[in-house]
């Protein structure tokens, strides 16, 4: 299970990125008077009680973006919102209940993740009865100000209280079915290999680009095991959809690899890696999903072209992604499917492994010890008191350290390229935090 998401939402200039800041500690989010500030999602790691979450920031709800991106700011709200395991509604006591706002809560009554309103700038107590107004959405009120420090802990409290059970141990075992989405640009055969997998025309196979305009589930059996294997419409670069079919087959398509298990990238052997190929890899890395590149059509190239120079040539494409194995298949005869699918499954174990904290501490102290950080500033080295797996899927690593920012981003490859090397999940994405040990901890593993 992957650490639980809380997704910060609400009509603009409510004060989201400041609650953002305040409630993770640090000035991270740009907090500017005037609306539409945020526009990507921004994510950081919050300890609650216990538990770790993944706060999340997003765009005002409604605004007309002054550079046209509107369509991306609503995006990614929606990709917020449907990740999210708890969603707090942010609302601003001083201006009461503006359109804006019903808006934003119509939007909401059909997530299935519990909401908490939450009025900001309820910055003294004799504003609180303003607040109650909001009561009327029908939703957990938690009044709070960012500005003068008033609910944190109340409001920190309910999150936690909301939040889904930890993974139980039964996840661990593997599930009884893996979802496979299946991603590319338009034309590279997904929807032939779908027919290819259940042996049935179930999806509409065509040579017109773009027939699979939604993504859609298809339940196959393989050696007495289930699977889900997704469809998704042919993706194209982000200014060539045109019209609301597109624009929502896109965002479908990018949400069935939020769903995924594991995620198949299909490439054409017979045509080069695209702009747009580019973008389906970066937006699947970026999600942490186990991914197979899968050369599709390979029939039409294996006299022509040995398996190895096209290994090669997404090697130096992905440069970052040399973890990511590769897949020769043909998926009209269904050549090399059956391996495929033993090599996802085998990626979908490796994502829901779990290491122990005595066995990681191990590997990471003789790692430092072995090549140690950089010295900071005053001659100071930044240390490692202890690491521990937090979540699987994609595994997720916590570093407690005195100085967070004392590890370079090419230190913390090497660490990331030993994780890999020496621990069972060698092939899928592992997420990293660098955090600072709270003073109250005495732990340091790392000296046993």
């Amino acid at each position: 299970m992957g650490i639980p998401q809380v997704a910060i939402v609400g009509r603009p200039n409510v004060g989201k990125s400041s609650v953002f800041n305040w409630l993770i500690g640090e000035r991270l989010a740009i907090v500017d008077s005037v609306a539409g500030v945020t526009r990507d999602r921004m994510i950081h790691p919050l300890e609650i009680g216990n538990r770790l979450v993944e706060l999340v920031d997003t765009g005002g709800m409604g605004i007309e973006d002054v550079d046209k991106l509107t369509d991306h700011i609503e995006d990614q709200i929606s990709l917020a919102i449907d990740s999210a395991d708890v969603i707090v509604f942010l609302v601003d006591t001083r201006t009461g209940i503006a359109p804006l706002d019903e808006h934003v809560a119509q939007r909401l009554r059909s997530v299935g993740a519990p909401v908490i309103c939450v009025p900001n700038k309820t910055d003294t107590g004799d504003l609180e009865p303003a607040a109650d107004e909001f009561r009327r959405f029908g939703w957990d009120l938690v009044a709070v100000s960012a500005k003068q420090n008033r609910g944190r802990r109340d409001l920190l409290d309910k999150i936690h209280s909301l939040l889904p059970p930890p993974a139980e141990d039964e996840n661990e075992a593997g599930l009884a079915e893996m979802k496979l989405t299946i991603v590319g640009r338009r034309n590279v055969g997904k929807s032939t290999f779908i027919n290819t997998l259940v042996e049935s025309e179930r999806m509409i196979v065509s040579e017109v680009p773009g027939t699979t305009r939604d993504s859609v589930d298809v339940r196959f059996e393989l050696d007495g095991k289930s699977f889900i294997a997704i469809d998704t419409p042919g993706f194209r670069r982000r200014k060539s959809v045109s019209g609301n079919l597109e624009f929502y087959g896109t965002n479908r398509a990018e949400r069935s690899v939020r769903r995924a298990d594991v995620v198949l990238m299909f490439f054409d052997a017979g045509q080069q890696i695209s702009k747009v190929d580019k973008q389906l890899c970066d937006y699947i890395a970026d999600h942490y999903k186990p991914c197979i590149y899968v050369v599709n059509k390979w029939d039409l190239m294996v006299d022509h072209m040995p398996t190895e120079r096209w290994a090669d040539y997404l090697r130096e494409t992905f440069r970052t992604a040399q973890h990511v194995p590769i897949a020769f298949i043909t998926g009209q005869t269904g050549k090399n499917a059956k391996r495929l699918l033993n090599h996802a499954q085998m990626l979908h174990k490796q994502s829901l492994s779990r290491v122990s904290t005595a066995d990681l501490n191990r590997l990471i102290k003789a790692a430092i010890e072995l090549n140690p950080p950089p010295l900071m500033t005053g001659h100071r080295r930044p240390k490692v008191y202890y690491a521990s797996q937090v979540a699987t899927c994609p595994p997720t690593i916590v570093f407690f350290c005195n100085n967070p920012k004392g590890f370079p981003a090419n230190y913390q490859r090497y660490l990331l390229s030993v994780l890999r090397d020496q621990l069972p999940f060698g092939e899928v994405p592992i997420r990293m935090f660098f955090r600072q040990r709270e003073s109250s901890d005495t732990r340091d593993e790392l000296k046993q």
